[in-house]
């Protein structure tokens, strides 16, 4: 990767990463018979894709356009990245489409941009503590305060005027 890489010069930066003109060409076209024009449009006009196009263009290079045409075929089936905002959606489908590239084509993939969260995991790291009150003792009526927030002593010099 280069350190001087500008990804607002786009044929600088294919070219930095070593994507041919030939090669930038084919890749587009594969991008464009795999998904529709719109989507194609955004992905090949987001600015991290000369990143993305030096990704295809070692794939294509290893397996050829099927072996591309097979990863990005994904983006056609898992259509998550399409739920969502609109503002956000270049982004989530830059996510899917890197995601695609990054494992086989076999390999059934879980959308990049959705985390699953054990419920236990999460109330085991939770910083607040249940509203419960212990057994025959009445449930409290303030919101529990995080012990990293609460007051231990008064602030010095608090209440001092002159």
């Amino acid at each position: 990767m280069p350190r001087d890489l500008d990804l607002g010069d786009r044929t600088k930066a294919l070219e930095q990463l070593g994507v041919k003109r030939f090669a930038h060409a084919a890749i587009v076209g594969v991008v464009k018979d795999v998904l529709p024009e719109t989507q194609a449009g955004l992905l090949v006009g987001s600015r991290p894709w000369p990143l993305l196009a030096a990704r295809m263009d070692r794939i294509r290079d290893e397996g050829g356009t099927g072996l591309l045409a097979a990863h990005l075929a994904r983006l056609g089936t898992d259509t998550s990245w399409k739920d969502g905002p609109t503002s956000t959606r270049v982004g989530r489908l830059v996510d899917a489409s890197l995601n695609s590239l990054t494992t086989p084509p076999s390999t059934p993939v879980a959308p990049a941009f959705r985390v699953r969260v054990s419920p236990t995991a999460a109330h085991s790291r939770s910083t607040t503590t249940p509203a419960t009150a212990a057994p025959g003792q009445p449930a409290p009526t303030d919101a529990p305060i995080p012990a990293h927030r609460q007051q231990a002593a008064p602030a010095r010099g608090a209440g001092r005027t002159r």
